[in-house]
């Protein structure tokens, strides 16, 4: 009955966003049970992708890729997959009519992964933001205006900003494991052998300037996402504030993190703000 297979495939999707992210499952849990199955289903299969180029040292990386991509495709054309990650993600796809594109660009942003460890240019960097969160960004927006297409274009660009700021506060985060794990660098025309604080803050007003455009269209999203959408949005400040604090020698020799009580105090007071119209 495929009926159950499906039931199986959103609880794989479910349990990949709760075992690989505390804090996106966190801001997950916070959206309407209406639509928070489909968050799941299109972090599922981001997270795969991501992982296959980032983690899976030990295997061919490209052909693990390949084979993903493959079956992406056949997933989006026949609706249904053996793999349980892409079957939810197929549902949701074709339920708010996802256009290809986005998937596209994000699938070609994480093959770049496979073998480009340097963005030179800011065009080079924008392109890679765009496909690796960007889409992502515009995906789950999709999800939160339930498919209105006047309500995604009124909302499509600070969608984008909010996801730019995420993916931004996550290479500067990550910077140690890019760089020593990864031999990657994200941020153009910045020495990380030598990363200075100015530097620093050249990255943090980018980011700032992001934020501010996003918390714009988190406070005109429907009811139904807007309170998870700003727990991500509040999660994701705290990490920067730490960035912030942090020395910009320090940054590359570790890796900032927001601890499981600072994200149950950060729960509360975003809700407490949330409930009073703070936002």
């Amino acid at each position: 009955m495929k009926l159950l297979f499906d039931t199986v495939s959103y609880n794989c999707s479910k349990l990949v966003t709760k075992t690989y992210s505390t804090s996106f499952s966190l801001a997950t849990k916070m959206l309407s049970k209406s639509i928070r199955m489909d968050i799941y289903n299109i972090y599922g299969f981001v997270r795969f992708a991501d992982e296959i180029v980032d983690s899976f040292h030990d295997y061919n990386k490209e052909s693990l890729f390949n084979k993903f991509s493959d079956d992406l495709e056949l997933a989006l054309k026949d609706k249904i997959s053996l793999n349980p990650i892409l079957n939810s993600f197929q549902y949701t796809f074709h339920k708010y009519n996802l256009d290809k594109s986005l998937v596209d660009a994000f699938m070609k942003s994480m093959r770049l992964d496979l073998h480009k460890t340097e963005y030179l240019s800011q065009e080079e960097y924008e392109a890679y933001i765009y496909g690796s969160a960007d889409v992502v960004g515009l995906m789950c927006l999709k999800v939160f205006v339930k498919g209105n297409p006047q309500k995604y274009n009124e909302l499509k660009d600070t969608a984008m900003s909010l996801g730019s700021a995420f993916q931004k506060v996550n290479f500067l985060r990550d910077l140690k494991a890019d760089f020593d794990g990864l031999n990657r660098t994200y941020f153009p025309k910045t020495d990380l052998n030598n990363l200075d604080e100015a530097s620093k803050q050249n990255i943090i007003d980018d980011i700032e300037i992001d934020f501010a455009k996003g918390l714009r269209g988190i406070k005109k999203l429907p009811i139904e996402a807007k309170f998870g959408v700003f727990m991500a949005y509040r999660y994701y400040r705290q990490l920067l504030k730490k960035l912030k604090k942090t020395p910009a020698l320090q940054i590359k020799n570790t890796r900032i993190r927001v601890s499981n009580p600072k994200k149950i105090e950060l729960l509360m007071r975003s809700y407490i703000k949330y409930q009073l119209n703070l936002m």
